[in-house]
């Protein structure tokens, strides 16, 4: 009987024991930004009206720069990237314009 028992509470721990939640760090090994337009939804004023820059679109566009190209093979971002507008607000934050 005591086998039986000492067997059953073994068993229970290591099955609570092996649905713990694990603790476990995800690190990206890549250096990319994830490329997403929303760091760059305070910049559209300036993009579409060409109104002035401020200092945050400025540093949100160049940590954005790597995905342009993406940005312009998107036919819904294109119009605004390839636009004069476009062109003047990374000129001014001295941003090249992407070759792709």
């Amino acid at each position: 009987m005591k086998f039986t028992t000492l067997a059953s509470i073994a068993f229970v721990v290591v099955l609570l024991s092996s649905t713990a939640p694990i603790k476990s760090e995800f690190q990206s090994l890549s250096t990319k930004p994830p490329c997403t337009t929303i760091d760059i939804t305070e910049c559209v004023p300036a993009i579409i009206f060409g109104a002035q820059l401020s200092p945050d679109c400025c540093q949100n566009l160049k940590v954005q720069q790597p995905c342009y190209c993406g940005f312009i093979n998107n036919a819904g971002l294109r119009p605004y990237i390839t636009s004069p507008q476009g062109h003047a607000a990374l000129a001014s934050c001295g941003i090249p314009f992407p070759v792709c």
